[in-house]
């Protein structure tokens, strides 16, 4: 009778260990799973900054654009347009329609300084070249970070697949991650001959 009490004993602290075992290691997952997911957030947190600063300042372009370039209403329309594209898909984090809408936003933003070009008015204005350099500069940030944002979703997007965080991932509603890809219009460039040959 003590031997079998003995065994018992045995098999309930061993039972325990691999049960602490297997409840730690878990831990561990769900923490890395955490720290994945919180770095998708980060670096989207980091875009929606720079969209936002840049948000701000695209109304002042168009207004400057405004006196020498009131006939190229088109181009001042498109660049509003696609500004407001951004930010509602940026709401939303459709990162699909974020992507797109950047995209056009980057091509009509391009349109508009070749069109500027052509303006000596608008060129001599003092403000109008710190406010095209500032929104260049934000337009390249936001590509520069969104290559962080999409390694964060990768690894997120990883991590969630392999075995056997998945299961420690489907159990805590860990999900993947949508990278953000600028539409291919972002890569032609404006053919500018063709703007002041038309």
């Amino acid at each position: 009778m003590v031997s079998v009490g003995e065994d018992t004993g045995q098999v309930d602290t061993s039972t325990l260990v691999i049960l602490g075992v297997l409840v730690g290691y878990a831990a561990l997952i769900y923490n890395n799973l955490a720290l994945l997911a919180h770095a998708v957030s980060q670096a989207w947190t980091h875009i929606d900054m720079l969209l936002k600063q840049r948000h701000d300042a695209l109304p002042r372009l168009v207004e400057t654009c405004k006196p020498c370039l009131g006939h190229e209403h088109e181009a001042l329309e498109a660049v509003l347009h696609a500004r407001n594209a951004v930010a509602e898909a940026g709401e939303r984090g459709d990162m699909g329609a974020l992507g797109e809408a950047e995209g056009r936003l980057r091509m009509s933003l391009e349109r508009l300084f070749a069109l500027a070009e052509a303006c000596p008015e608008l060129k001599a204005d003092p403000s109008f070249q710190p406010l095209q350099t500032h929104i260049s500069a934000l337009t390249d940030s936001i590509a520069d970070r969104r290559d962080f944002y999409n390694a964060a979703v990768s690894a997120n997007n990883v991590g969630i697949e392999q075995f056997p965080d998945l299961l420690i991932a489907r159990a805590f509603g860990f999900g993947p991650a949508q990278r953000l890809a600028f539409a291919d219009t972002e890569k032609t460039g404006v053919d500018t001959k063709a703007l002041f040959d038309a």
